[in-house]
């Protein structure tokens, strides 16, 4: 039985799967290929870019008009500032792959040749000038995981195969293919050799073109789940189905995650006469976030990184990006964490993804939380929002201020750290959702507990500017709207300097908004 596939590349065998080649301009490839071109193929990780390389291959391979080889080239990672042996470990995983996909065991032989007598800096053109002068048909050279090396092996390889473009096609891949995370142009290289950072257009001025392999389209998604209904007969509903597309946005790997964690993980959904719902669809992302599977860790890893940081705070803040640099913006594009949306403005990709940045920021002020009775909840178990306001403020006024010290980003320590105690609210039994969107100086949240729907929204007033109540009033109001509910909590922190502590200013009332809905009003 075919299953949903969330690690490396796809087997047909064995794996629910899109035909690789169609999700990219096939045509646009080919032609490429036909020109003797070098070019790039990015795309954020497990997107299916693998898969992609390797059914090109095969098929190139099968048709017999180019000997193509396909290289990983990970395994020189580690061999930062040390060009001899990051060199070596390049050619052996090429002459390797020659043995192992095209059966050529001379290669081995001819690699190990040229690394006894070669150095770091010409070892890759000297293999593949010789290798391709033995073959009688042009060579296509596919070579993964480029931009995971650093600083001299990278600058190296591409000089080299700079240096070898004009023997190309008899004595040099007629077409060499890169691929990685990044775009050749985000490439800022670091390298003891150099005195400033190289960019990747000037060491690889030879590059045609950069393709990026998109996400799955809506009918993609579709079709990617209905090969489960054919094999075991079991359907997704209509509103399953959207949800899928909701949450993920055609994320390859999401799509293939959510499915099997829904399809093949949970026991009440190994029933294949029974329907996955959107209840189930809702249960798996969950349990996909609170178990910080891979792909959502190294997402969440992510935020470490200092540019990462510089685009993600603010937009978490609701503030403009003002001074970020093109290249930082970009960066985060291309790992797949934003994507511009129909008007050009940036967006977290997915809501998943939505979901996953500030629960990972939010995860120090979590584990520092004391253990706080749940004096929220009725006897019955229903969430009473009177008593969650006074335990609210009762652990704002006693924990606040040193609580603000553990949260990772600095601006929006206040959001964090609510959303911690917020988590430690629903654990479980509820969710938390967010939204927040550039240059609007907001986050919206959205606790759902049970029948209970409480909408909340996060103002900051910062030095110098004025008091934001009335603008938070007027966007609570059409959040509110848009939820369908007629009260909700409208919180301030004050960050102005020179204020009382914490404990001192906390307090709420009860305040109208401008469309009369009955909002209480935090004052923290």
């Amino acid at each position: 039985m075919r299953f949903f596939n969330t690690e490396g590349p796809v087997r047909a065998d064995d794996h629910y799967s899109l035909p690789p080649l169609q999700r990219w301009d096939l045509e646009a490839v080919l032609t490429l290929i036909e020109q003797k071109k070098y070019f790039l193929l990015h795309a954020p990780r497990q997107t299916g870019k693998t898969s992609c390389l390797l059914a090109l291959a095969a098929s190139l391979n099968q048709e017999g008009r180019y000997r193509t080889l396909y290289a990983n080239l990970e395994p020189a990672q580690p061999y930062r500032e040390q060009l001899d042996p990051g060199m070596a470990v390049v050619v052996e995983q090429m002459s390797r792959a020659a043995r192992d996909q095209l059966g050529d065991v001379a290669a081995t032989d001819l690699g190990r040749a040229v690394i006894a007598e070669s150095t770091g800096g010409t070892r890759v053109e000297e293999f593949l000038t010789r290798w391709c002068a033995r073959s009688s048909v042009p060579t296509v050279l596919l070579l993964d995981e480029v931009d995971t090396l650093i600083g001299d092996t990278l600058i190296s390889l591409l000089r080299q195969l700079r240096a070898g473009y004009p023997k190309r096609p008899s004595q040099f891949p007629s077409t060499v293919i890169l691929c990685g995370v990044r775009d050749l142009r985000d490439y800022r290289i670091h390298a003891s050799s150099e005195k400033a950072a190289i960019t990747g257009g000037s060491a690889f001025n030879i590059k045609a073109q950069s393709l990026r392999l998109g996400d799955f389209d809506r009918v993609e998604v579709a079709t990617l789940l209905q090969q489960h209904t054919t094999e075991t007969g079991q359907r997704f509903t209509a509103e399953a189905l959207e949800r899928v597309w909701d949450l993920t946005q055609g994320q390859p790997w999401l799509v293939n995650a959510l499915a099997y964690e829904t399809c093949f993980e949970r026991r009440d959904s190994r029933d294949r006469t029974r329907p996955i719902t959107i209840e189930q669809i809702e249960q798996a992302k969950e349990a996909l976030i609170q178990r910080r599977v891979t792909h959502l860790d190294q997402l969440a890893d992510k935020l470490r990184e200092d540019r990462v940081r510089r685009v993600i705070e603010p937009m978490l803040a609701g503030t403009a990006l003002g001074e970020v640099s093109e290249d930082d913006r970009q960066y985060l594009v291309d790992l797949g964490l934003l994507r511009r949306a129909n008007g050009g403005g940036l967006v977290v990709a997915n809501p998943i993804y939505r979901e996953v940045l500030p629960r990972a920021l939010a995860s120090g002020p979590q584990d520092s939380l004391p253990q706080i009775a749940p004096t929220w909840l009725h006897a019955d178990g229903r969430l009473n929002p009177d008593q969650l306001l006074l335990a609210f403020l009762a652990f704002w006024r006693q924990h606040g201020q040193p609580l603000l010290g553990s949260a990772p980003y600095h601006e929006i320590a206040p959001h964090l750290v609510l959303m911690a105690f917020l988590h430690r609210v629903v654990n479980g039994g509820g969710t938390l959702e967010r939204e927040y969107a550039i240059g609007w100086g907001r986050m919206d949240l959205c606790l759902r507990y049970g029948s209970l729907t409480l909408g909340i929204e996060l103002k900051v007033w910062r030095d110098g500017e004025p008091d934001p109540l009335n603008e938070g009033l007027v966007q609570l109001d059409g959040y509110l709207a848009g939820l369908g509910l007629d009260s909700g909590w409208l919180v301030i922190f004050d960050r102005r300097s020179g204020q009382p502590p914490i404990r001192e200013r906390t307090d709420s009332r009860e305040q109208p908004s401008p469309q009369g809905r009955h909002v209480t009003l935090i004052r923290a």
